[in-house]
């Protein structure tokens, strides 16, 4: 994850004094990244999750008022006191639910013309994941993995323009059959692992590979360029 938010940084344009929020800053090794490209400016580190944001303040101690802390869901109206010059997001829009009102509440807290780069999984994401969990009948609710002409209209909708939306395939090989089950306990599947009785827990991870057929996820990234109009 650090390494393709790391990539998608590198369209982001800066001078190196403008003000970015980071739409979903999880454990702020990224936004890390980001601050590197403003030597004179400073980010906005907003996530949903209080856990993820004391991480997040933890790993950029000693940056003081170049960064700023926020807990917003991104689905509502944004908390900023004033609107930034750029957005940038890695593996955060597929948790919002509503891409309507998501695009709606970024482009209200930027300035014309600022930028928007972003990347987040997109239409097949995981796929191969879903019908394992649903040959255990559980739901496969696949988050709101969108294509990109949908996203490009509703960017649209939302009052940018410049815009560019695509999808790219990014499979990701595990070294061992451990290291599959450990990520996906902890992250794809933390949700349906959490509530199973400690000893069923690893039957359903093995069954789960098992299906898989390969120590792989296949992963599918939906990107996002885009400025507001």
């Amino acid at each position: 994850m650090q390494r393709w938010g790391a990539g998608v940084l590198e369209r982001l344009e800066l001078k190196g004094d403008e003000v970015v929020l980071d739409a979903g800053c999880g454990t702020g090794r990224v936004t890390a990244l980001l601050l590197d490209r403003l030597p004179r400016g400073r980010v906005i580190a907003l996530d949903a999750s209080k856990r993820m944001l004391e991480e997040a303040s933890q790993n950029l101690a000693g940056q003081g008022r170049r960064v700023e802390f926020v807990e917003a869901d991104l689905g509502e109206p944004l908390p900023l006191r004033d609107k930034v010059d750029a957005v940038f997001s890695t593996a955060t829009f597929h948790w919002v639910p509503d891409h309507d009102a998501l695009f709606t509440n970024l482009a209200a807290v930027m300035r014309p013309g600022a930028s928007l780069v972003a990347q987040c999984g997109g239409k097949g994401n995981l796929d191969s994941v879903g019908v394992a969990v649903q040959a255990r009948g559980m739901a496969w609710p696949g988050f709101a993995f969108q294509d990109a002409e949908a996203t490009a209209d509703r960017l649209a909708a939302a009052g940018f323009a410049g815009v560019r939306t695509w999808l790219n395939k990014e499979p990701t090989e595990f070294e061992d059959r451990a290291a599959l089950a450990e990520f996906l306990s902890t992250v794809v599947l933390r949700t349906y692992v959490a509530p199973l009785p400690e000893s069923d827990r690893r039957g359903f991870l093995d069954g789960v590979i098992d299906d898989l057929g390969k120590l792989e996820l296949d992963y599918v990234r939906l990107n996002i360029t885009a400025r507001r109009g």
